[in-house]
């Protein structure tokens, strides 16, 4: 019976994350058909791929790029980003509003928005305050639930507990799934769309398209779990 239950729970997780996947390229495919026919309407589109010619491999210089192109690169983004982004993340843990800091008032404020949309405020402030660096969205979301002051990991089971406790369901879960796929892209995107491109507007487009598809999708869901409760 264990083993039988164990093996549904891997389809679940399996079935889940091939639905997604697909939702994701359906999504790609019909704004990219939503675009043509408005924003980029008349606009040529083409690709291009260079193939440079083939080298035999050097150990040294692979050794050489790989530090320069990967490991600087992602300490330079976490000096630039993620430090600026664990103070602000602090002082808001550190001072005091109404009972409690400003991180849990915050949450306060937006958890009526998060609620319609199958989410709640802290998850929300959560994703917010990870635009800088999306890989802190979960480790915010502990600090604001265990209303620690600092980050910390926990493992499966404590975490299923804790998001468990402050009324997270399946139907939070698959909302935080969809959004998490669908809404604002990081600050170094943005950064990068707005270099590339050359202009705000593609930007905020960049910005308010996903999110407006990742928020509409919650709150459908959202809507048929309470119709259906």
């Amino acid at each position: 019976m264990i083993g039988l239950l164990g093996l549904s729970g891997s389809f679940v997780r399996a079935a889940a994350l091939t639905g997604m996947i697909l939702l994701a390229v359906a999504m790609s495919m019909l704004v990219s058909r939503l675009l043509s026919a408005t924003a980029l309407r008349g606009m040529e589109s083409s690709f291009l791929l260079e193939l440079p010619p083939y080298r035999r491999p050097q150990i040294g210089q692979v050794l050489v790029r790989s530090v320069m192109d990967r490991t600087l690169f992602v300490l330079g983004r976490a000096a630039a980003v993620a430090a600026p982004a664990g103070a602000l993340l602090w002082m808001m843990v550190h001072i005091p509003a109404g009972d409690g800091n400003l991180l849990q008032a915050c949450a306060a404020a937006l958890d009526p928005v998060g609620r319609w949309i199958g989410l709640d405020g802290v998850i929300l402030l959560a994703f917010i305050l990870g635009f800088p660096a999306n890989e802190t969205v979960i480790p915010i979301m502990i600090m604001a639930y265990a209303s620690l002051d600092t980050l910390t990991a926990l493992s499966a089971g404590e975490l299923a507990a804790l998001l468990m406790a402050h009324g997270w369901t399946p139907v939070t879960a698959l909302c935080v799934m969809l959004f998490t796929m669908f809404h604002w892209p990081c600050s170094t995107t943005c950064w990068t769309i707005r270099r590339e491109s050359g202009a705000l507007r593609w930007t905020a487009l960049g910005i308010a398209l996903p999110t407006a598809v990742g928020a509409a999708l919650c709150a459908a869901v959202a809507a048929a779990a309470r119709a259906l409760a």
